[in-house]
């Protein structure tokens, strides 16, 4: 004989509220709405059968999510974390590393008016314009533990361009112009 499986009785009125709530709601993720709507079916009487044909679901979703409810409570309503590693970079470092293209590097000339047009680095040994490996250094620098691949996907990612555009029609030669 088959065993009955029915959702726990709600801790308290607060429990009882939120679920409720929660399978009434219009404006939540659907997968949650449906998991309390299971709760509060089962809670009403309703048998697994008679939840899945109601609510369009397969009978052993039904009796996974009364499981995970009875085992842990309003928190089992909710997604478990996906798969796969976590990103070691938070949305802020990424944001860090995009906004660092956009500065000058620290070893390009720029022209002091006051001292009458000359052009000076600020840092004489570093690069005039950003590769991947001044990049990462000038990351680093900022206290973001990161590799150089990691910065090239990152800008390959927002579509960022770390080099300059190569303009093939100039010629190199002083007296061409």
């Amino acid at each position: 004989m088959p065993k009955l499986l029915f959702a726990r009785a709600p801790r308290d009125e607060k429990e009882d509220h939120d679920v409720r709530r929660l399978a009434g709601a219009r404006h939540a993720p659907g997968d949650w709405i449906q998991r309390a709507r299971i709760v509060v079916a089962s809670w009403d009487g309703l048998r697994v059968p008679a939840i899945s044909a109601a609510l369009g679901c397969h009978a052993e979703t039904v009796r996974r999510r009364l499981h995970r409810f009875n085992a842990e409570g309003t928190d089992g309503l909710g997604d478990r974390p996906g798969p796969g590693r976590r990103p070691r970079l938070t949305e802020g470092e990424r944001s860090q590393i995009i906004a660092l293209v956009k500065t000058i590097p620290p070893g390009r000339p720029v022209l002091d008016p006051w001292l009458n047009g000359l052009a000076a680095a600020e840092e004489e040994g570093k690069p005039g314009v950003w590769t991947l490996d001044s990049l990462t250094a000038a990351a680093q620098a900022a206290g973001i533990d990161v590799h150089r691949s990691q910065v090239r996907r990152i800008l390959l990612k927002e579509g960022v361009r770390w080099r300059r555009p190569r303009s093939w029609t100039t010629s190199k030669d002083p007296n061409s112009r």
